[in-house]
């Protein structure tokens, strides 16, 4: 009896596990995310660096949640001059999210 419960009770743990499609998922999305920490952005005045985003888009929201620019990264290093009014925004890029202040 106890040996019939114990395989009952690993075949109920066995047909628990993740199946190995849903891990490879995991692991694409964990390599995703490494990439965006990689992402560097800094602000100069109006200027904006960003390094290690080829291929993604900046976006630029102002407080009040309205999109006042978006940009393609198009380099692995590129400035992008922000031409926009003084005032503090939200700047995305990838999942990597900033608060800025353009002076």
């Amino acid at each position: 009896m106890t040996k019939r419960i114990l395989i009952l009770t690993m075949a109920g743990f066995l047909s628990a596990t993740v199946p190995l499609s849903a891990t490879a998922s995991e692991m694409e999305l964990a390599a995703a995310e490494q990439v965006d920490e990689q992402i560097d952005v800094t602000v100069e005045g109006q200027t904006v660096n960003v390094t290690g985003a080829q291929g993604k888009e900046l976006i630029v929201v102002s407080l009040t949640g309205r999109q006042v620019m978006k940009v393609m990264i198009e380099n692995a290093a590129q400035r992008i001059d922000l031409n926009i009014p003084k005032g503090c925004y939200i700047l995305k890029v990838g999942k990597v999210v900033r608060k800025i202040q353009v002076h």
